[in-house]
């Protein structure tokens, strides 16, 4: 389930065009991952594993376009308004780099003694097993803007070359193409979409003006292009974290981490 650069190139912009939100705005629904309880959105119980960038102010190679992610956060917060939009932590801020396993999935699993142990040690086996291409150097990868799914809001990025892309991908291979991991269940499900999450959407009203939507994320996206200048992101380190719910991400010091 790979792509070429130019085929992830053209797919990722794409989603920042303003056809695809006036499509993307029928699908809209409310997340269960957060519920809101005396006017705070609270996160509920998803647990799972992954491997992600170091979240939030862990990563200090990317504190400046965390900072900006943080305002234009607010500012989407204040145009769709207290009830609709549900923003995640800042500290939770964070590039997926290989989805594992979760929900569900993850608590049929975990019924199998050892379960988590044997997760961890894969993935661990699946990074030793990944040697660099002798440019051990961080990945360098833009914002291109606004993204939105069915039950989420997130800003979406592309690697800026070829090189890079590649890098990401033979990671991802050596994680999902590991028979050990698919023999526990551990399978790729998406294509490489790197995007950091900023929120989830609470109540969607039954009036909504879809179309109206459709134009105020669009006026978001070109919000982001003209205001934040800062938009580069540094993929640096890759993390085997497990998390509890979607604004928490924890892991032990001797866990998995792979560096670019």
């Amino acid at each position: 389930m790979d792509e070429n650069y130019q085929t992830f190139l053209n797919r990722v912009m794409r989603l920042t065009l303003p056809d695809t939100y006036k499509s993307q705005v029928q699908h809209i629904q409310e997340s269960p991952k957060f519920q809101r309880s005396n006017g705070v959105w609270l996160p509920t119980p998803f647990p799972g594993y992954t491997v992600i960038t170091p979240p939030g102010q862990e990563d200090g190679k990317n504190l400046g376009i965390y900072e900006s992610l943080q305002r234009y956060q607010k500012r989407i917060a204040e145009t769709l308004g207290d009830e609709m939009f549900a923003p995640i932590p800042a500290e939770s801020f964070h590039v997926t780099v290989a989805d594992l396993i979760w929900n569900g999935a993850y608590l049929h699993a975990a019924k199998s003694p050892g379960f988590d142990d044997r997760l961890r040690d894969r993935v661990a086996s699946s990074f030793r097993q990944c040697q660099p291409m002798g440019t051990e150097q961080s990945i360098r990868f833009q914002v291109v803007g606004l993204m939105v799914m069915a039950r989420a809001i997130a800003v979406c990025l592309a690697t800026t070359d070829v090189m890079g892309y590649e890098r990401i991908l033979k990671l991802r291979r050596s994680v999902y193409q590991n028979p050990d991991l698919i023999e526990i269940g551990i399978e790729q499900q998406y294509y490489f979409t790197p995007h950091i999450t900023l929120g989830y959407f609470g109540k969607v009203s039954p009036d909504l003006d879809r179309e109206r939507l459709s134009q105020t994320f669009d006026e978001l996206h070109q919000e982001w292009l003209e205001n934040y200048p800062d938009n580069e992101f540094w993929i640096h380190q890759a993390e085997f974290r497990k998390f509890n719910n979607m604004a928490e991400y924890v892991r032990n010091p001797d866990w998995a981490t792979f560096q670019f």
